[in-house]
């Protein structure tokens, strides 16, 4: 069966999907976009997705291309429509094509912007044998652009940096700038240090991860502790257990960092558990 996508009002065939060659996501990597988890056929955390489009839109001066009631019926149809019970959804908004190429924007009056949407059916996500097992990260340094809290479809140096971390043999990178860790190449990176959960507090310099507040959320109603702040590799690779959080990963406990192993080189007991309470509280949630 041919997965159905959306693009610009239409649900179609991913084959007969098309844009301009001329659109500025494809020209000047001028979009944005969310990824949103399903389980069991719904939802997770939809509407702290939305809020953050909402807000990447805004930072670039970029016109919502439908109300979010209407992106929601759209998420609902493509899951409807390819039959994922377990997977993702995609949603990129970029500014458009006015039919050439020009660093300056096109008139918002006149040029509409490109909605295009799909869906990733991942059976087992949920259970994924990667959280059981853990993740090796590799650092490398971050040199990316300093509008990191907006979520642009601008992911050469994340994907870069994922490719190095393969090379190397592990399954992650986090990023280092001025001594310090930002993110994860693609989620938020922590540390667990006597029962503390260590992580970088909110800025331009690192993605305001919806799973990031959820489970930080969580974890305070679970009454662990938590302190915003920043920490260094050799700072992780002192600590108890690390992870990541991210819409499509959720929880991902962290075994290694640079070849040095945490703790017994197992999943640490904290990811564990907000794992653990991160999807049953999400899936009770989901819409």
């Amino acid at each position: 069966m041919s997965r159905i996508v959306y693009v610009n009002g239409e649900y179609i065939p991913e084959a007969e999907a098309k844009v301009s060659i001329f659109d500025r996501g494809f020209l000047m990597a001028d979009g944005v976009y969310e990824v949103t988890s399903v389980l069991g056929g719904k939802l997770i955390d939809f509407a702290g997705h939305a809020k953050r489009l909402e807000r990447s839109l805004n930072e670039l001066d970029m016109p919502a291309p439908c109300t979010m009631d209407e992106l929601l019926e759209i998420h609902r149809q493509l899951v409807e429509k390819n039959d994922i019970d377990e997977g993702l959804v995609y949603l990129q908004v970029t500014r458009g094509s006015d039919g050439d190429r020009d660093f300056v924007f096109p008139d918002p009056e006149t040029t509409k912007p490109t909605l295009v949407l799909f869906t990733q059916n991942k059976p087992g996500l949920a259970d994924s044998p990667a959280a059981k097992k853990g993740a090796k990260i590799l650092s490398v340094p971050d040199i990316r652009w300093h509008r990191r809290d907006i979520k642009t479809v601008q992911l050469l140096y994340p994907s870069m940096a994922k490719m190095m971390a393969k090379k190397a043999g592990c399954d992650d990178a986090w990023l280092v700038e001025d001594g310090f860790v930002t993110e994860g190449s693609s989620n938020n990176a922590y540390i667990v240090k006597g029962n503390k959960i260590i992580t970088r507090e909110l800025s331009t310099d690192i993605l305001h991860g919806i799973t990031r507040a959820a489970v930080l959320k969580l974890a305070a109603e679970a009454q662990m502790e938590v302190e915003e702040r920043n920490f260094t590799i050799e700072e992780a690779q002192q600590a108890d257990e690390a992870f990541t959080t991210s819409a499509s990963a959720f929880v991902m406990p962290v075994v290694e960092i640079d070849g040095t192993q945490l703790g017994d080189g197992t999943p640490g007991k904290t990811a564990l558990r907000l794992r653990e309470i991160y999807l049953d509280e999400m899936r009770k949630a989901a819409v």
